[in-house]
């Protein structure tokens, strides 16, 4: 591991503290997401050491860290929607965004509409991993709830 790649997971780990201290989280759920800005970008590094498409790393990266953020959430009894929310800002598209905008800005069509189609793949990617990670959960969770209504009675 370079000095770079030290950096750039040490910079995520600030970044998704700062964040959940917008979003006043305090204590646990305050280093559960800091670690989880950590893990995310450590496992995007890794990810696109291997795979060479994006989107795919973001979904796979989105997954992994929404099945983290709800296991944390039980831990703690605390809802999930912040530490997920909090530990994926390091895949927050935000360069891809300010470059579609600046395109758009300066009437460059043919690369606005190339960035706006890659920024959308990736927001895309990351909402679809977390959603089919917290469906399958949420599905989970009420199997268990009607096999344990059924077994009391």
């Amino acid at each position: 591991m370079t000095s770079h790649e030290i950096i750039q997971l040490v910079t995520g780990f600030i970044g998704s503290l700062c964040f959940g201290i917008l979003f006043n989280l305090h204590g646990w759920r305050l280093a559960v997401s800091a670690l989880g800005g950590l893990f995310t970008w450590g496992l995007f590094l890794l990810f696109s050491f291997f795979i060479k498409n994006d989107p795919l790393c973001y979904f796979i990266v989105a997954a992994i860290i929404s099945f983290y953020s709800e296991i944390m959430a039980r831990v703690l009894k605390t809802p999930a929607t912040p530490i997920i929310t909090t530990s994926l800002v390091p895949l927050i598209p935000g360069s891809s965004l300010y470059y579609t905008m600046s395109y758009a800005f300066h009437s460059n069509w043919i690369q606005f509409w190339e960035k706006a189609v890659s920024t959308l793949k990736l927001a895309s990617a990351l909402a679809l991993g977390i959603l089919c990670v917290t469906a399958m959960v949420q599905l989970f969770f009420k199997i268990l709830a009607r096999k344990n209504k059924k077994c009391s009675k």
